[in-house]
Formats: structure tokens, C-alpha cells, sequence
């Protein structure tokens, strides 16, 4: 049965894929239908994704020997470039989630686009077909056998999140100052792909060392080592090795995809797409497609440490990671819409990852990609449920009282809430993060000084803290209280196509993290993720003091945040407490930046876009006046040149040209008609009178000779059948016979004869 599931993990990303094609072509009139065809075909992939996943589980020594399958795709030279399947743990693992949340994502999207309500989406059957596209490239980057079908996988999520995102195209706010979708998905669009021009360099950068882009070979120790030992100097970044440097142009690419500092200004807008849309880009697919890949290209950057013992790479991938954790958990905090605290959460969570891979955390950091796919996806499914459940109410300020109007939207948040906060014990985000926390402080006390691990370690605690407050404070004010708002008063469960993916969700983001749990509690060779995932790197020890200040952090930002917003709930148009604090202690203008995301937006705009538009500007106007314009002033110069020198050559030779050849038509003309008149006249004149003459005659011999003739015929045949023919017509058989008989002797006569 393994052998029979992993032969077929290539149909994994195909049905899906299928589907959309399907639906696009053939059943856009068809709702019910369109559902049904992306649910089922994501329903299959499902099923053969955790046969593959539960036979990777059974595998043994899966990561020395992962099991692939290829075929030949395209010549290149004297080869041919391959394409095929990858199952290793990681690949295995990934397969355990994406597909499950995906099909989750897929059943409560018809709740949620209306189907069979009077709010059904005029456009449902297409999102079903996009949706179903966007799953079909995370499966197919999941499953890929080399770096170049990965890349194609993730041009196609980068196509579908434009798509999706930019959905409602044709909605608009009243504020023109507001992004609209069409403009979200167009941003999403252009800053991802700032990343990718790096992930294409790095893929470029990889084959012309190597000669090959496939997994069993970049990442066989011979390269890796020899990737290693080559060296390129860089202009200020000094030399570094050829794996660090395809490792750092790779993540770029990261960057761009998880929304990662500078280029996370488009995930926040991207909550423009429905909350479906949303859901796969921020949890099971887009933006953990990045830091697959980190995990994915880990190799490259352990190699280095392993020979070298340090790694710049490492070092800039984990600031950059811990910096994004603490910044994006800074604005979480200030963000009023229930979508747009989430968004920030997703950055901050997937700067977490990043900088646990940039600490060497290569288990705790695709442990938390995992926890944090279920527990997100539970988080934005259960937002957009209270938005349907509201009237499409986003503002946390106008919600409020939502617990008894909506129950089992309420625990299951308050389920992927503390999994976010990481609550000690009973929630998989505890166990991920605690030992994220953990591998950077061992770095740190490695080091033996205060050095970059100490930094990433603190930006990642206070991270931590301000998760627990900021998620504390989205639950507190969306179901706790009294309703502030017209739409929270008259709020609803919703439907149970809706609800029930919310408690599959919840029941793994309350019990994932049991997988994980340290040796050193549950006894040695007992933590199941790290024995299968990453064997061949070591556990993260067990610190007890970071355990504790890590559950500490945990339910004392869930505690303060119930302080300012759960013990005396807000009344409606009461202010921010916090923000009221922060005015008191003379930070209101800090509060104003947080929530204003510290006009990243309107730096971007002022620097990047308007300074783009004035740089072709400047180069349109030195284009004009120093190139364009002189050449229009010489090619003018030139025609009036030309034109007055065609005016004399007019004067001289054109017009007497003219005008003899005008007289000596006149000539001619005179000539002509002369001839005309005498020669040509007479001749026809002349004709016509023979013609006369000739006719008479005609006539004449017509009427006397030609008609005499054939009149004197017709009288002699007439006499010859009354006269002689006739008589013989007797009527009587021995007349004729005896016709016969002198007929035959006559010929006879004639054949003796002659």
C-alpha cells in the first residue's frame, strides 16, 4: 500500500488542477456543480495526500532515502531536464496539512460566498475554479521533485493571489484614500514579484554551479560541500560562499512571499479578497510556501556552518525574521479590523519561523510552519464567520456581546486565539514557539556573548508578549460585552458548512503540538516530530527557565489585555483604552503611528512610487529636449532646406517641363483631329455605304435563291411521302412482307453486282 501511494502522489496537485479547468470551461451556470467538483477534486487529493503522508510516517530512514520519481521534460544540450515527485519527511509532513486546510477552506467557502442564499456571490463558480487553481500550485510546490517546477508552482500562487485577492473588482469605498481590491491585488502582485526577480537569480546562480537543479543532486553532500568551498567576493559584503549566496538571492524570494520586512506592505491589503481567499494565503498556502522553501534549502545554509561555523546568511535571515516578529506585532496591536489584526499576525508569526531557520532551528521552525498553518486558518475561517454573522461588519469597535449570538464561532476562536498565544500545555502553538524561543536562547549561551542570537531571542519574547495582549484584546472586543453596533445586535450563527471547519480546525490547533513535545518530558526517542523530521539535526535542548517566562509571557499578555478590554468590556463610541492610556503617558502620537502601520504605506508612495514616476519624468524630459526636440528642429531644418530647393528646381525645370509637354499636346491634339475628321470619317463613312449596298444584295439572294431552295425541298419531299410513301402504309402484313422480300433481293442484287 506505501509503494501504491507514493506512485500516484503526482494526481495530488492534478485534480484540482483539473477542476479549475473544468469549471472555467464547462460549469461557470452551474453552482452547486462548480462546488462540487473543486470540493471533490480537493476532497481526492486529500484522501491520497495523507495516504502518502501516513505511509511517509511508516517509512523507515525516509530522510537519508527519499523516495522520487521522474521523468524527462525538456532537452537541455545533451540531457534532459526532469520532472517528477519528492517525498521526504518534509514533503510528507507538508502533505499532512495543506491539502486537510485546503479542503476545510474549500466547504466553508460555500457558506460563505451565499450559495443558496439571496447573497450568493455573482461570481461564484469562477472563485471556486481560482481557489482550486491557488491549492493546485501549493500541492504541486510541495511534491516538486527540482527548483524549477517549484518556481512554476509559485508563479501560479502569485497568478491566483492577483486573481483572488483583486476579486470584487468592481468594489469601491467612499474614501479614495481607501485601496479598493483590484488595487490590493495588484499591489500583492508587483511586491511579490520584487522577490522573485531574487528567487529566479538564485535558481540561475544554483544550475550554473551544479548543472542541475533536482533535489537528489544540489543537495547530495558532494555538492553542497564543493558549494561550500567555492567563494565570491561581493562589493561590501566581502566573501562569502557560493551556498550562501545562492541561499540569500533564494531568499529574496521568501521576502516577497511572506511578506517578510521591507516587502510586507501587501499581505495587510490582501484581506481586500474574500475570507476564504485570506485564509489560503495566509495559512496554508502562499505565505508558508516561503518558509517551505527556507526549510526546503536548509541544506545550503547548514552546510556552511558545519565547515565554516558561521554562516552571514543565517545571520541576516534571522534578523531580518525577528525584526518583522516584533515590528508586525507592534501594529497587530493598534489595527481595529478583526481581518487586519490577523494579517499582522501572520507576519509577525512567519517572522518567527524565519528567524528559528536563521538560528539553525530547522525542526522548531517547520514545527511551527505546521501548528501555525491549523491554528491561523482556524483564526481567519472564524473571523470571516463573524463578518457573515455581523452583516459584513469588519470594525472590532462595532461588534462586541457576539458570545451568546454565536457560540461555536466563539470557542473555536478562543481555541486558535490561545494556540496563537501560545497558552501553555493544552495548545500546539505552545510547544512550536516555546522551542523556537528555546534554540535561540541555546545560540545565544553558545555564543558566550551578547551577539545577534541574544537580539533575535529578545525581539522574539517581546513578539511573543504582544501576540498574547494584541489576540486577547481581538477577542475580548469582538465577543465579549454588549453590542456596540446595529449589525452586532442582530448577529447570528452561521451556517454549518461554515461552523463545522472550525471545530475540525480547532481540535488540531488544541492537539498538534503533542507530536512535539521535548525528550526531556516525555522521555527519549518519544518526540515524534523531531525523530521523523529531523533526525539528522539535533534537538533543541529543553530550557526550563525560557519554558516558564515563555508560558509567563503567554497568560500575562492574556491577562493584561482581559484587564483593559474583558473585565469592563467597552461601551459603544468609548475610546481605545489603550490608546487612552498611551495619550496619558504622552505616547498617543506612537499609538497613531502603530496604527497607521508607521506609514509604510505613504513612504513606499512617496519615495518608491513618486519617485519612479518623477525619475521617468526626468528622463522623458531630458529625452525631449535633448534628443527628441533637436532632432525634430534638424528634420525641420532640413525640409525647409529641401523645400526651397525644390521651388527653384520648379521654377527652372518643372514648370517649362510642363509646359512644352502641354503644347506639344496641343499639337498633337490639333493633329488627331484632322485625322479624324478626313481620314477616319471618310473610312467609316465609306464602310457604312458598302455595308448598305452589301445588305441589298444580301436580301436579295435570301429571299430569291436561299428561300426558293429550301421551299422547292419541302414541295418534293412532301410529294414523295404523299405520292409514293403513303401508299405503301396499307395496314396489311403481306404488303409489308413483300416490301421485305424486294428489298432483300434488291440488296442482294446490288452485293452480286458489285
Amino acid at each position: 500500500m506505501q509503494e501504491f501511494f507514493f506512485n500516484i502522489s503526482w494526481l495530488i496537485p492534478l485534480f484540482p488542477f483539473v477542476a479549475f479547468f473544468v469549471i472555467i470551461l464547462f460549469t461557470q451556470g452551474n453552482r452547486k456543480l462548480s462546488h462540487s467538483i473543486s470540493i471533490a477534486s480537493m476532497g481526492i487529493s486529500w484522501l491520497i495526500g495523507w495516504g502518502v503522508a501516513f505511509s511517509a510516517f511508516t517509512t523507515a530512514h525516509l530522510e537519508e532515502h527519499p523516495i522520487h520519481f521522474h521523468i524527462d521534460w525538456f532537452p537541455i544540450g545533451s540531457t534532459w531536464f526532469q520532472i517528477g515527485t519528492w517525498i521526504d519527511p518534509l514533503s510528507a509532513i507538508m502533505l499532512f496539512m495543506v491539502p486537510f486546510v485546503c479542503l476545510m477552506i474549500f466547504i466553508y467557502a460555500v457558506g460563505y460566498m451565499g450559495y443558496g442564499t439571496d447573497e450568493v456571490d455573482p461570481n461564484y463558480s469562477r472563485f471556486f475554479a481560482y481557489i482550486s487553481l491557488f491549492a493546485a500550485g501549493m500541492l504541486g510546490l510541495v511534491v516538486s521533485e527540482n527548483l524549477l517546477s517549484l518556481f512554476i508552482s509559485w508563479e501560479i500562487m502569485g497568478l491566483c493571489s492577483y486573481l483572488l485577492i483583486g476579486f470584487w473588482i468592481d468594489k469601491n469605498y467612499p474614501d479614495p484614500d481607501q485601496i479598493t481590491p483590484r488595487e490590493a491585488g495588484l499591489k500583492a502582485f508587483l511586491v511579490t514579484k520584487i522577490g522573485d526577480l531574487f528567487l529566479l537569480l538564485g535558481i540561475l546562480y544554483l544550475h550554473s554551479q551544479t548543472g542541475s537543479l533536482s533535489y537528489d543532486v544540489v543537495f547530495s553532500h558532494g555538492v553542497l560541500q564543493t558549494l561550500a568551498e567555492n567563494m565570491v567576493t561581493l562589493p561590501l559584503l566581502g566573501t562569502w560562499s557560493a551556498a550562501s549566496l545562492i541561499a540569500l538571492l533564494i531568499f529574496g524570494g521568501v521576502v516577497g512571499k511572506s511578506a517578510q520586512f521591507p516587502l510586507h506592505v501587501w499581505l495587510p491589503d490582501a484581506m481586500e479578497g474574500p475570507t476564504p481567499v485570506s485564509a489560503l494565503i495566509h495559512a496554508a498556502t502562499m505565505v508558508s510556501a516561503g518558509v517551505f522553501l527556507v526549510v526546503r534549502i536548509f541544506p545550503l545554509l547548514n552546510i556552511v556552518v558545519e565547515m565554516e561555523h558561521h554562516n552571514p546568511a543565517m545571520g541576516f535571515i534571522a534578523f531580518i525574521g525577528a525584526f518583522t516578529a516584533f515590528f508586525s506585532s507592534t501594529i497587530a496591536v493598534a489595527q481595529d479590523d478583526i481581518k487586519g489584526v490577523l494579517a499582522y499576525s501572520t507576519i509577525s508569526q512567519l517572522g518567527y519561523m524565519i528567524a528559528a531557520l536563521g538560528v539553525g532551528a530547522y525542526v522548531a521552525g517547520a514545527f511551527h510552519l505546521i501548528t501555525h498553518a491549523f491554528f491561523k486558518a482556524l483564526l481567519f475561517l472564524g473571523s470571516g464567520s463573524v463578518i457573515i454573522g455581523c452583516h459584513h461588519e469588519q470594525d472590532m469597535m462595532e461588534m462586541g456581546g457576539l458570545r451568546e449570538k454565536m457560540p461555536i464561532t466563539f470557542w473555536t476562536f478562543v481555541a486558535g486565539g490561545f494556540a496563537l498565544s501560545g497558552f501553555p500545555i493544552i495548545t500546539a502553538g505552545f510547544w512550536s514557539k516555546d522551542e523556537i524561543l528555546a534554540h535561540a536562547w541555546h545560540e545565544f549561551l553558545h555564543e558566550g556573548v551578547v551577539s545577534w542570537p541574544f537580539f533575535v531571542w529578545l525581539l522574539l519574547t517581546l513578539a511573543a508578549f504582544l501576540t498574547a495582549f494584541y489576540t486577547g484584546r481581538q477577542i475580548w472586543l469582538t465577543f465579549l460585552g454588549k453590542p456596540r453596533g446595529h449589525h452586532a445586535e442582530h448577529a447570528h450563527e452561521t451556517p454549518f458548512s461554515m461552523t463545522v471547519p472550525l471545530m475540525m480546525l480547532a481540535f488540531f490547533a488544541l492537539t498538534l503540538g503533542f507530536v512535539g513535545i521535548p525528550e526531556e518530558i516525555v522521555g527519549h526517542g518519544n518526540n515524534w516530530f523531531h525523530g521523523f523530521i529531523g533526525h539528522e539535526y539535533p534537538a533543541t535542548p529543553l530550557s526550563v527557565p525560557v519554558m516558564l517566562l515563555s508560558a509567563l509571557l503567554a497568560v500575562g499578555g492574556l491577562f493584561l489585555s482581559w484587564l483593559v478590554y474583558g473585565r469592563k468590556p467597552l461601551a459603544h463610541g468609548e475610546m481605545d483604552p489603550l490608546e487612552r492610556g498611551m495619550q496619558k503617558i504622552k505616547l498617543g502620537w506612537l499609538y497613531v503611528a502603530m496604527r497607521q502601520k508607521f506609514y509604510f504605506d505613504e513612504i513606499y508612495q512617496a519615495t518608491f512610487v513618486q519617485g519612479s514616476i518623477k525619475l521617468a519624468d526626468i528622463f522623458y524630459q531630458i529625452d525631449y529636449f535633448w534628443v527628441i526636440e533637436p532632432i525634430v528642429r534638424f528634420v525641420a531644418k532640413i525640409s525647409r532646406l529641401l523645400s526651397k530647393g525644390t521651388g527653384i528646381f520648379d521654377t527652372i525645370f518643372i514648370d517649362k517641363l510642363v509646359n512644352m509637354i502641354g503644347r506639344v499636346g496641343v499639337i498633337f491634339s490639333d493633329f488627331l483631329g484632322v485625322v479624324d475628321n478626313k481620314v477616319l470619317d471618310g473610312i467609316v463613312n465609306s464602310t457604312g455605304r458598302g455595308g448598305v449596298l452589301l445588305s441589298f444584295f444580301s436580301g436579295l439572294t435570301d429571299n430569291k435563291v436561299i428561300d426558293g431552295i429550301v421551299n422547292r425541298i419541302a414541295e418534293v419531299t412532301g410529294w414523295i411521302g404523299v405520292k409514293i410513301l403513303r401508299p405503301i402504309q396499307t395496314g396489311k402484313v403481306q404488303n409489308y412482307l413483300l416490301v421485305v422480300l424486294v428489298t432483300i433481293l434488291a440488296l442482294l442484287g446490288l452485293y452480286l453486282v458489285y
